[in-house]
């Protein structure tokens, strides 16, 4: 028995671990206990030592310094002020009257302030829970089909895991021990791929079965002009403005830093984008509350409306993302930097008080500890597990797979999209993680886009029936009984919980679809991503003094030059004599010999 549990302690462990969650004991006791249960049998028999447990507490200590994690509360409490500030509600009517006169208009509002959301909250639940509030009830008022209404509501909420600022991009990026900014970089293109296939499933459905999504009725839409016109032209002109605007500023960037610095200068692409964006959301409300300060009458009611709505957003979505991209600030500083522009939004906006500050802070509280002490427990679980060599076992059983790469990367999405039915994404992130990306980066995968990979594919347990977690929030605010509609007045018939289910499916097999789509096609994330300088490590030199504790003899590195090349001025190189480092040493071990001198005198 004894020499049977020695052999096969690492994958008894990991049984154990699964036994425990399937009992339903919570996952950061579940994953501290076996871990320190396990570490003490592998102590007993030898299989490990006992300084590896001693070393735990230093490994909190860790965790407890890890500056990245800082962004989770930043970004959480952003998007929950951002969220009960009123800006979703804002942003839904708005776009609602904008695509509302086509049909599938309602649904396509949905997705387009979900991405919106997504890239300003970074929370599942804000994004279902607000949207499911606000939009469900408009959107079965006119006619919706049910498993339409809740689907698109559930999946655009779910954008908030890759789109930046994802809270799982964070915990991605923390556990693989790769950059933060490396990973929203590479979600960036994912994620507004996946909103555009949304779209394009909406846009289907409309078209094939357009009794499932109306558009809205004529005495529905009502932003108009005093003439009864829509003024999309009004918003089209203003658009147009702003589209030459930015690109004329992204063509002559580096031409005007030139002119500024008085030397050339070539500005990096992402810097010309993001200063781009943010100069042309700027210029959009200038002209804005130009036209309403001085009354040029020059803008129609549904061009200012759409502009105060979407440029703040949109400005604190450039700035946090913009400045973490070009390496301004840490993701951390670009989470403090969103909350104190969020904060500021809700005081514009007058709906911050102090009950709305402490049910923000209340909720990013638990939030925050909920993810701490799932880290800390995984953080015991894989500390014994790799002690007991569990990193090999798994590190065998993977690379052992038919199919090579390819084969690797399919179970293990498989595992993950199972896994998911029963665990969210902190708790795959912190077990699952740890235990599969050494064998990707060994299998020579960019453990980046692994990450995003997998982000998309963790996507899912928020959609899976019937244990999605976004699915529960939608349940949660949709009718749950037959009711009168306040508008209306009819009788509309209760939201049931198989239409939720139903609803979600053809958004999970739109996920795996992209996850496909990111294995076939790798540039979709490392298009993103700057060019890793690599370093031959054969060549490097390492530059010594001599056993004679002679510094003379050190030259500089020549770096490409000769070593008798003349200097950038034109004169010639400094010699040993005259190098100020070289005059120190000698008279250093001048005194040292005199000193020496003296004391053998006496």
């Amino acid at each position: 028995m004894t020499a049977f549990l020695i052999a096969n302690i690492a994958p008894i462990m990991f049984g154990a671990l699964v036994l425990f969650l399937l009992v339903g004991f919570p996952v950061a006791f579940s994953l501290a206990a076996c871990g320190l249960f396990f570490g003490f049998i592998g102590v007993e028999l030898g299989l490990m030592p006992q300084a590896l447990l001693e070393a735990i507490p230093l490994r909190i200590i860790g965790i407890m310094q890890n500056d990245t994690l800082l962004a989770i509360p930043f970004f959480t409490f952003m998007g929950l002020l951002l969220e009960r500030s009123g800006m979703a509600e804002d942003l839904l009517e708005t776009i609602g009257q904008l695509f509302g006169p086509i049909r599938g208009g309602l649904a396509i509002a949905v997705i387009l302030v979900g991405a919106l959301l997504a890239a300003t909250t970074g929370v599942v639940a804000a994004s279902v829970i607000s949207m499911g509030l606000i939009s469900l009830p408009i959107m079965l008022r006119y006619g919706y089909d049910r498993r339409i209404a809740t689907g698109v509501i559930a999946a655009s909420g779910t954008l908030a895991q890759i789109i930046p600022p994802s809270l799982v991009l964070i915990v991605m990026a923390d556990q693989l021990g790769r950059s933060v900014g490396d990973m929203y970089k590479g979600a960036f293109i994912p994620g507004f791929v996946l909103t555009g296939l949304y779209l394009a499933y909406v846009v289907g459905i409309a078209l094939f079965k357009p009794q499932w999504a109306p558009a809205l009725p004529p005495e529905a839409r009502t932003i108009r002009e005093p003439n009864g016109d829509s003024g999309l032209r009004s918003l089209g002109i203003l658009f147009g403005l702003v589209l030459i605007s930015t690109i004329v500023l992204s063509s002559n960037y580096s031409a005007l830093l030139s002119w500024r610095a008085g030397h050339e200068i070539i500005a990096a692409k992402d810097e010309t984008i993001v200063v781009a964006m943010i100069f042309g959301v700027v210029f959009a409300m200038a002209l804005a509350i130009l036209n309403r300060a001085l009354k040029l009458n020059l803008l129609s009611r549904m061009a200012e409306r759409v502009t105060f709505a979407l440029v703040p957003p949109l400005t604190l979505i450039f700035l946090v993302l913009g400045t973490i991209f070009l390496g301004v600030a840490t993701p951390t500083e670009g989470g403090a930097m969103g909350a104190v522009g969020a904060l500021i939004m809700a005081l514009m906006r007058k709906r911050l008080d102090m009950s709305l500050l402490k049910q923000a802070l209340n909720t990013t509280t638990k939030l925050s500890t909920f993810v701490l002490f799932i880290l800390i427990g995984s953080t015991v679980f894989n500390l014994v597990f790799q002690g007991l060599d569990g990193r090999v076992w798994v590190e065998h059983l993977l690379t052992s797979l038919p199919g090579g790469v390819l084969g690797f990367l399919i179970v293990v999405n498989i595992l993950v999209f199972v896994l998911a039915f029963f665990l969210d994404f902190f708790e795959l992130a912190f077990i699952i993680i740890p235990l599969i990306g050494p064998v990707a980066e060994k299998l020579g995968i960019d453990l980046v886009w692994f990450g995003v990979l997998l982000a998309v594919n963790m996507q899912t347990s928020f959609m899976h029936p019937p244990f999605g977690f976004a699915l529960f929030y939608l349940r949660s605010v949709a009718a749950k009984d037959d009711y009168t509609d306040k508008v209306t007045g009819k009788r509309l018939a209760r939201v049931t919980t198989g239409q939720i289910y139903w609803g979600a499916v053809p958004f999970v097999v739109i996920q795996i679809i992209m996850v496909g789509l990111i294995i076939a096609f790798p540039g979709l994330v490392t298009s993103g991503l700057g060019h890793e300088h690599k370093v031959d490590i054969d060549k490097v030199q390492i530059i010594g003094p001599s056993d004679d504790n002679s510094y003379e003899s050190i030259a500089p590195p020549s770096f490409g030059g000769s070593d008798d090349a003349p200097a950038a001025d034109g004169s010639a190189a400094p010699s040993p004599e005259d190098d100020p480092a070289a005059d120190v040493m000698r008279s250093l071990q001048a005194e040292q010999a005199g000193s020496a001198a003296s004391g053998a005198s006496k």
